[in-house]
């Protein structure tokens, strides 16, 4: 089969960061813009949302690299979808929720939904590199027991394209009512 051949009816755009490539199920690492994680002292990274540039609707994964000393995300568990990490390089320590697991290049990761909240820092000297993997449920909660905070995702997961979703939003953990309040009279 020649390259005319398969690619007969597609034609390579750029999507979300992604340039030419062979098929638009197919994207390499160094094809995929990264997108900076940058925030404050503590929160360092990049990501290339490898899943979403592929196409991917119901499984996500992401290239993600952390330099030494940092973190990328905010400690968190998900109560619907399920997170998996595979360590690519460098070494790092996974909080388990009261748990610090020394992990390395080799090492896969189950994060089931559930309340054990998780975060990896990159205690080595060298990037920490991994793929983050997990279900794309349209429908999540985020729970980060730090800050005491809730996200609220509809339409399409935290990792998922948020130009589907309906519904997005932090909260404080809180701020809660009860069921009938403000409902009032019939409208």
């Amino acid at each position: 089969m020649d390259e005319s051949t398969w690619t007969r009816g597609w034609r390579p755009t750029q999507h979300d960061g992604v340039s030419e490539r062979r098929h638009p199920q197919v994207v390499n690492v160094d094809e995929v813009q990264a997108d900076a994680l940058t925030q404050g002292q503590r929160f360092d990274g990049q990501r290339r949302r490898l899943a979403f540039n592929a196409g991917g609707q119901r499984l996500g994964a992401s290239h993600l690299s952390v330099p030494p000393g940092k973190t990328s995300w905010p400690a968190h568990y998900h109560a619907g979808n399920e997170e998996a990490l595979f360590i690519l390089s460098g070494q790092g320590t996974l909080r388990l929720g009261d748990d610090r697991v020394p992990v390395r290049a080799g090492d896969w990761v189950a994060l089931p939904a559930e309340p054990t909240a998780h975060q990896l820092l990159n205690t080595g000297t060298e990037d920490l590199v991994y793929l983050a993997v997990s279900t794309q449920d349209p429908a999540d909660v985020v729970v980060y027991p730090d800050s005491n905070k809730i996200g609220v995702f509809g339409g399409a997961g935290p990792g998922g394209d948020p130009g589907r979703r309906f519904v997005s939003g932090f909260y404080r953990g809180d701020a809660t009512v009860p069921y009938y309040e403000g409902e009032g009279e019939e409208r």
